[in-house]
């Protein structure tokens, strides 16, 4: 055992250590590009009406958890409904595309994976919200969304400073979950075999989404991490993927309890629809054996 783990350790560190550039550079990019577009898209969203679904999946796109943080408290001030609030979530790739790309994925490969986050962010939303119209939800307008993120510090504005900064640290985090749930992972295949682990998920393509949308419910970049690394190694299917990132939302669900907090029960009806939406298109591409 103690063999399995020191090689689980080295492996994992040579693995995590060639991923480290292109991590750096996809966070460089990535920052300049969110903080150029950042405030514009906030801006946008209360203003799109019954078209608010279609803008907040465009918007989710862009990677890390940043937009999901923005549309909890804008939900929270009453400002987009709660079919643009889950197609922003739906949409939102977290740590995926940073993962994919350190990888090297194919880009055909990494852009369906991306259209089909925002597409099914889209067609949930939109229908979301038509359903709603026919009972009594209201939007909320307790309180306005410029005053949220002061008074709750949700994080969405909370990293100052550089660009390189910025990227440097969010580099370093990632290359900790990667190293840490790398090592696991071998730690795991090696003691119960490759076979036997990738066999209880891969042959059970029902249970692996319920457990995939899950496991992507956590409000942590590690769920995404780890959903997208069990992808790339085999051991999930593309639907079972799907079903966990979709439901993965960052910390935008945290965000949405903590502006949101005169409403639990509410914030609570939230999580199991995003649930439910993530397992359902995760079973419709299982069963129907659909790949990127």
């Amino acid at each position: 055992m103690i063999e399995i783990i020191q090689d689980a350790l080295l492996d994992a560190a040579i693995d995590t250590a060639k991923l480290i550039p292109f991590l750096f550079v996809t966070y460089l990019i990535m920052e300049a590009l969110e903080r150029r577009t950042s405030e514009h898209s906030k801006n946008l969203l209360p203003r799109v009406g019954r078209f608010g679904p279609i803008v907040g999946a465009l918007v989710g796109i862009v990677p890390q958890c940043g937009f999901s943080t923005a549309a909890s408290s804008l939900y929270s001030g009453g400002l987009i409904s709660i079919g643009t609030l889950l197609a922003v979530f739906l949409s939102t790739s977290d740590e995926m595309l940073p993962i994919f790309i350190s990888e090297q994925v194919a880009a055909p490969t990494i852009l369906r994976i991306l259209v089909s986050k925002a597409v099914l962010g889209m067609a949930s939303g939109l229908l979301v919200d038509f359903l709603l119209r026919f009972t009594k939800y209201r939007s909320k307008t307790e309180k306005h969304v410029r005053d949220l993120c002061d008074e709750e510090h949700c994080g969405y504005e909370e990293e100052e400073g550089s660009v390189l900064h910025s990227a440097l640290v969010h580099t370093l985090h990632i290359v900790v979950f990667v190293f840490l749930i790398t090592v696991a992972l071998t730690i795991a295949v090696e003691g119960l075999g490759e076979q036997r682990v990738a066999g209880f998920l891969t042959g059970r393509p029902i249970v692996g989404t319920f457990l995939a949308a899950l496991f992507g419910l956590i409000p942590n970049c590690a769920s995404s991490v780890l959903i997208t690394q069990l992808y790339l190694d085999g051991m999930l299917g593309a639907g079972q993927m799907m079903a966990g990132l979709l439901v993965g939302a960052g910390v935008g669900l945290l965000v949405l309890f903590r502006t949101n907090d005169r409403h639990p029960k509410e914030n609570i009806k939230v999580a199991a629809l995003l649930y439910v939406i993530g397992v359902f298109w995760g079973l419709c591409i299982e069963l129907l054996h659909i790949g990127f």
